[in-house]
Parts: structure tokens; sequence; C-alpha cells
């Protein structure tokens, strides 16, 4: 195995936590607004380690181009989404969870 490989196999590895992470903070954090920050975080740089994982066993710049446009929608979609479902819940008057 080249250095090459196993580095992209550690960057694909350390993008699947990445995932599970914010897969597990949805699932476990008590209101909307902190699964909301545990997922959006998680999965943009999980999705950002995948992608560099990935650019490394590119055969052109024209797929890396490609792979770092897909990695930018999804951030900016991301980010729209999150925002979008917070102010929902905060006009519908769900507070923020407090001890």
């Amino acid at each position: 195995m080249s250095m090459t490989e196993f580095l992209t196999l550690l960057l694909l590895i350390a993008g699947a936590f990445f995932y599970i992470a914010g897969t597990v903070g949805l699932l476990r954090f008590p209101d909307i607004y902190s699964r909301l920050h545990a997922l959006t975080k998680a999965d943009n740089l999980g999705l950002g380690l995948i992608i560099v994982g990935l650019a490394l066993q590119a055969d052109s710049l024209t797929v890396i181009f490609k792979l770092i446009l897909i990695w930018l929608l999804v951030l900016l979609a991301s980010a729209s989404v999150a925002h979008m479902v917070a102010r929902s819940a905060q006009q519908k008057g769900i507070k923020p969870w407090t001890r």
C-alpha cells in the first residue's frame, strides 16, 4: 500500500467517523438547535475529509475541481437549511434547552 493510498484510507475513515458522530449528536442532544449544530458541523467536516481523500486519488484537476464544487454546494445548502429549520423552530416558540 502506497503512502497516498494509506492517507486516502485514513481520510475516508476520519470522514466516516464524523458522519457517525453527527448522527449520534442528532439522536442524543436534547433540543433542535444543538441537534442542528451537531449535524451540520460534523457532516460538513466529514464530507470535507472525504473530498480530500477522494481528491488524492483523482486523475485530473477537473475531477478535483468538481469534488470541491460539490463540497461548497453542500456547505451552502446545509447552512441554508439549518438556518431555515432553526428560524422556523424559533418562530413556533421552541426554546433552547437549558439546565
